[in-house]
């Protein structure tokens, strides 16, 4: 199998000559049954396999293996680079990308400056669901043309200026919403979006929608995350159960989502070939700020007495057998800058007196109408937590609390984002670039597009701003944590637990580890 290889520093690597040597000896690229996939499970992308229109975890995780971009993050989060020969800050705010030589799509044609460039405007131009992403950029404007930081310098260099400075542009790059497409994306995206041309280590073979996704080895990609495999086969599960049992039986090879009711066994019954491991996710609950019932004053005080009624402690110890830690933020503990002692976050912790006082106090503005429904998707391990808090929150409170099921992650991520659903529905994050910023922005700033709670506070998004053009992380740091000061003052989203990432992997597979935001290393699986 192909050898793995490392890069060492952001701003120069060179890609070895002879990783491209060895890359075609990996797979077979045909669509014959030869291909020894990797089985791994996923659900049905949301949309189309557009890197700039793509923003949820089972579409991203494919995204993330049939794109490169300039950088990537390596297993420990650290970027590194990948389609970039180099990127030269050469001041505050400009930098210049040299890409590397050679570099192509699957189809074989060249990967340009250009098609970064337009790539970046067109995601812009059209409003996709990654355009906050390139905000930094100099003259960009929700809807512009054309972002007057980009300028293409000659095949395989542009500059890009942004703004002001920011502290975190670098590893933003690295976000796979910045990979590049070919000309012809731009032609018919939908179309594109079921067939793309590639520019990773991977390409599409086929797409069975709501069952399984299988992608193999892009033999035109001569980068540093050389497939070790022949591909990857994802397979859409409806119970999370019904993975671990295949994954029990040797008919799937990598599960990261074992289920609550194999807590207690699944480590002496994968002996030795099981994961643990903390991972910058979090899990948490949304309510929209114009939910009924959660208007204004009384909303705010609602979500906080739902807060307080959830006993985190003790649903993480019996369900989830110590393996997912009850937040205290809005971010994850292993980011650098995490902090567990932010004014005001007393209200994530289990205090039923105080619940019911502020309960009441909403009651006195307006009666609570209805029950509390808490939508999830059943295709993932949610059932038995959103129960428990649910039956957590009727006792505490009186009113009636229940889950509200949704037969996978697609249909009911469609229901919040497009016509909305009232009461709470489970929401979380798995970070694009190691940075608590990322965290935040992207979920609460105005307007952008995973704001699912429709959160709008302008101070909050001038401490975003204000992080992002700090001098020093200590500046940034103490930005962040106002921020979150806000957020746990207007609970636009209630911080439930920070999972670990709990999965395994059957004795057909070597070389599976987990990397820093919870998602397998696909490409370094090595299948026997």
């Amino acid at each position: 199998m192909c050898g793995r290889r490392t890069a060492s520093k952001v701003v120069s690597v060179l890609v070895a000559s002879s990783l491209a040597l060895g890359l075609a000896s990996c797979s077979s690229s045909d669509g014959s049954s030869e291909i020894n996939y990797v089985s791994v499970n996923g659900t049905e992308p949301q949309r189309g396999l557009v890197p700039g229109d793509t923003n949820e975890n089972g579409g991203g995780r494919v995204v993330d293996m049939l794109y490169s971009g300039l950088v990537y993050f390596d297993e420990a989060g650290v970027a590194q680079n990948d389609l970039a020969e180099s990127i030269n800050q050469d001041n505050d705010t400009t930098y210049t990308v040299t890409l590397r030589e050679g570099i192509k799509f699957s189809d074989g044609s060249d990967i340009t400056a250009n098609d970064f460039v337009d790539t970046w405007n067109f995601v812009v131009a059209n409003g996709l669901l990654n355009t906050s992403f390139f905000s930094p950029i100099k003259g960009y404007e929700d809807g512009v043309e054309s972002l007057e930081g980009l300028t293409v310098v000659d095949d395989r260099t542009f500059t890009i200026e942004l703004g002001q400075p920011d502290s975190e542009f670098l590893q933003r790059i690295g976000y796979y919403g910045f990979a590049p497409m070919p000309a012809s994306a731009r032609d018919d995206l939908g179309a594109f979006g079921e067939n793309p041309i590639s520019s990773g280590p991977y390409k599409l073979e086929q797409w069975d929608h709501n069952a399984e996704l299988r992608i193999v080895v892009n033999e035109h990609y001569d980068g540093p995350r050389a497939a070790q495999n022949d591909g990857l086969k994802y397979v859409f599960y409806a119970q999370n159960d019904a993975a671990y049992s295949d994954l029990l039986a040797g008919n799937l090879d990598v599960l990261d989502l074992i289920p609550p009711s194999a807590y207690t066994t699944y480590e002496e019954e994968l002996s030795g070939r099981s994961i643990n491991q903390p991972a910058a996710s979090y899990l948490e609950m949304s309510i929209r700020m114009e939910s009924p019932n959660f208007e204004g004053e009384q909303g705010q005080l609602r979500r906080q007495a739902i807060s307080m009624a959830i006993n985190r402690e003790e649903i993480a110890q019996e369900i989830f057998n110590g393996t997912y830690t009850p937040a205290v933020d809005f971010t994850a503990p292993v980011l650098e800058g995490w902090r567990d002692d932010l004014e005001g976050n007393d209200v994530l912790s289990f205090n039923p007196d105080e619940a019911r006082e502020l309960w009441d106090d909403a009651e006195a503005i307006a009666p609570f109408e209805g029950e509390l429904q808490i939508s999830y998707n059943a295709d993932g391990p949610n059932r038995e937590w959103v129960d428990a808090v649910a039956n957590s929150i009727s006792n505490e409170l009186g009113v009636p609390a229940v889950g509200n099921p949704f037969p996978d992650f697609k249909s009911f991520r469609d229901a919040y984002r497009t016509t909305g659903l009232d009461g709470a529905y489970r929401t979380a994050w798995f970070a694009d670039y190691p940075s608590i910023g990322n965290f935040l922005g992207p979920n609460y700033t105005t307007g952008v597009a995973s704001n699912d709670a429709k959160y709008e506070n302008p101070e909050f998004d001038q401490l975003i701003a204000n992080a992002a053009a700090a001098s020093t992380k200590e500046e940034t740091f103490e930005a962040y944590a106002q921020a979150q000061e806000l957020l746990l003052r207007d609970l636009p989203a209630i911080p439930l637990w920070y999972p670990n990432v709990v999965g395994g992997y059957s004795e057909a597979v070597d070389n599976v580890s987990v990397n820093w935001k919870a998602i397998p290393v696909y490409w370094a699986i090595i299948k026997q």
